[in-house]
């Protein structure tokens, strides 16, 4: 699946948690996901901590309301960030249990990336595994799908 076609794919099936999803279709999301994530964060949370390092080294140390006042601008840059983070959460927590439900593990294992340490690795562990061959509980395979799409019908 290309890039595009994943972050289509995914953005598509927006709330879809029934289903498999193919690795590459998680993986090029989660790049797309991180680019999107660092342009924003770069765009308004750096310009802001500038701006804010700016202001609090010239405010007076009684000044209390300067301080509070740089604060709460430099807080306000976190918004796009947060509302992006808030768009996309519901996608990619389907795409993770679609990659889940790909290794043929219920979409319940999700909760497993609140285990410190272990939890996220076993996840990354079963996102990177290729997927079951064939059917499994979940549906059909997303491989068998995609390249029989690709095969032109015999006339």
């Amino acid at each position: 699946m290309s890039f595009p076609a994943a972050v289509v794919s995914v953005l598509k099936k927006y709330a879809k948690f029934s289903g498999r999803a193919r690795r590459s279709e998680l993986w090029w999301y989660l790049l797309a996901y991180a680019a999107l994530q660092a342009v924003v964060n770069v765009a308004f949370v750096a310009s802001a901590t500038v701006e804010y390092v700016d202001t609090m080294s010239t405010l007076s140390p009684d000044d209390t309301d300067g301080a509070v006042s740089a604060l709460t601008t430099y807080t306000s840059a976190f918004v796009p960030v947060w509302v992006l983070t808030l768009a996309l959460l519901l996608p990619t927590l389907a795409v993770y249990v679609r990659r889940l439900h790909d290794v043929d593990k219920s979409g319940g294992w999700i909760f497993f990336a609140l285990v410190p340490v272990v939890g996220p690795i076993m996840l990354i562990v079963w996102f990177a595994t290729a997927g079951t061959v064939g059917a499994n509980r979940f549906g059909p395979d997303p491989k068998a799908v995609s390249a029989a799409a690709k095969v032109p019908a015999a006339v």
